[in-house]
């Protein structure tokens, strides 16, 4: 704190008066700047009190206070007399919003809503109708028996006969068959779970899947061409009575054989 009292002059402003206690100090501005920790060009607008660079009216007073009391001048004659009561700002509303634009801004979100509302169901709508507009699969086979049952007898009776033989499954059907005597060119006995396809004399695949313990297969020599077992070591195979040894006939525990007419087996040719 620097103790310069000294007697105001007459008419002397508080800008001037703190210049002139301050360069009686023999302080610069700068030294003062750093001493109250405000900007220099603040002390130099305090001291020419520039209206057009000056803040608000509360705040000039504080820094004109702080720098008074680091010169030990005092401004409360100055200062107090300056202290008039300020008018209160008019506070005007910018978020108001007309009716008529509030009313303009709730129809368009309305009818956006609408739009994309329209832009989503109308499609599905339509695909839906679309699809409920196509004949059922019931009703395609009605139209399709309409013909068939005005047609003569001789006619649906040929026509049922070839849809017969033309669903006719190719595989045979994996039910146990009837063990045949063992006086058959060839018998399958399985001891385990074994792949096995068995093909005819014109090369139809008569069976074909796999085979668990305890099934048997009987062929007769001239029923039967090729046969192919996926497990060989779980099949016993007998050639009218006698027990096959399948190593000639086997490779990575597959074995493929052929069956002539005369009841001979030999191994498939790659």
């Amino acid at each position: 704190m620097y103790s310069n009292e000294f007697a105001p002059e007459m008419g002397a402003s508080c800008g001037v008066r703190l210049k002139q206690a301050r360069e009686k100090a023999g302080l610069s501005q700068e030294d003062v700047a750093v001493s109250l920790k405000i900007p220099v060009r603040v002390i130099r607008q305090l001291e020419t009190e520039d209206p057009s660079q000056l803040g608000a009216p509360v705040f000039v007073r504080g820094q004109m206070r702080s720098y008074a009391r680091l010169l030990g001048v005092n401004l409360e004659d100055q200062l107090g007399s300056a202290n008039t009561p300020v008018a209160p700002s008019v506070l005007v509303s910018h978020a108001h919003t007309p009716r008529v634009r509030r009313v303009f801004e709730q129809a368009t979100r309305r009818a956006i809503y609408i739009v994309l509302t329209a832009a989503i169901a109308v499609p599905i709508w339509m695909a839906s109708k679309q699809q409920l507009s196509k004949p059922s699969d019931v009703e395609t086979l009605d139209v399709a028996a309409v013909p068939a049952a005005s047609a003569p007898a001789t006619t649906t009776a040929s026509t049922a006969a070839a849809a017969v033989q033309h669903r006719t499954p190719l595989v045979a059907s994996m039910a146990t068959l009837p063990t045949q005597a063992n006086t058959a060119a060839l018998s399958l006995n399985f001891t385990g779970n074994s792949w096995v396809e068995v093909r005819g004399a014109d090369g139809r695949i008569l069976e074909s899947g796999e085979l668990g313990a305890g099934q048997q297969r009987s062929y007769s020599a001239s029923e039967i061409s090729r046969v192919v077992l996926g497990n060989s070591s779980a099949v016993e195979v007998r050639q009218a009575g006698r027990t096959v040894d399948l190593t000639p006939f086997s490779r990575a525990n597959v074995a493929r054989f052929t069956l002539s007419s005369d009841g001979s087996l030999a191994p498939v040719s790659d």
